[in-house]
C-alpha cells in the first residue's frame, strides 16, 4: 500500500487545509485511499471545498497518532475521477453519499506531495509514497 495513504488511515481523522481568497480553510475529512499508486481524496461538488480548489489547488493535510506525533502531508490536489469506483469501495469512502459518475462526486489525485511525521522529541521523519 501507499505509504502516505496507510499513514493517513493510521490518524484516522485528518484536517485539510484549503486557501478562500486570502483566507484559510479547515475541515476534518477521512476519506483517502490509493488507486495506481496514487493518494486520492475526495469531495462533492457543492462544497466549498471544490469551488477553492478550482482557484489554488494546494492543500495541507494534518492528522494526529495516538501518543503525541502528528502528520503533516502538502500537495497539489488534481481532479482525476478514475478512482471513484476505488474511493467509494474503501472503507473510509462516502459511499452512502455517492455514486461513481453522478456528476455531484469528484475525486482528487495528490501531486508534487512532501509527508512528515513529527513529534517533539525527535526530527521529522520523512514519508515516500513507496
Amino acid at each position: 500500500m501507499n505509504k502516505i495513504v496507510e499513514e493517513l488511515k493510521k490518524v484516522k481523522i485528518f484536517y485539510i487545509a484549503t486557501v478562500d481568497g486570502n483566507k484559510p480553510k479547515v475541515r476534518p475529512f477521512s476519506s483517502v485511499t490509493e488507486f495506481n499508486n496514487h493518494v486520492y481524496i475526495c469531495s462533492g461538488k457543492n462544497k466549498e471545498i471544490y469551488k477553492q480548489l478550482e482557484k489554488n489547488p494546494y492543500v495541507e493535510l494534518s492528522g494526529m497518532y495516538d501518543g503525541g506525533t502528528w502528520l503533516r502531508v502538502s500537495g497539489k490536489a488534481i481532479i482525476d475521477n478514475t478512482a471513484q469506483e476505488a474511493m467509494l469501495l474503501d472503507p473510509t469512502g462516502p459511499s452512502q453519499l455517492y455514486k461513481a459518475n453522478d456528476g455531484r462526486f469528484v475525486t482528487y489525485r495528490l501531486e508534487e506531495i512532501k509527508a512528515y511525521k513529527f513529534n517533539f522529541y525527535a526530527a521529522p521523519e520523512e514519508i515516500k509514497e513507496n
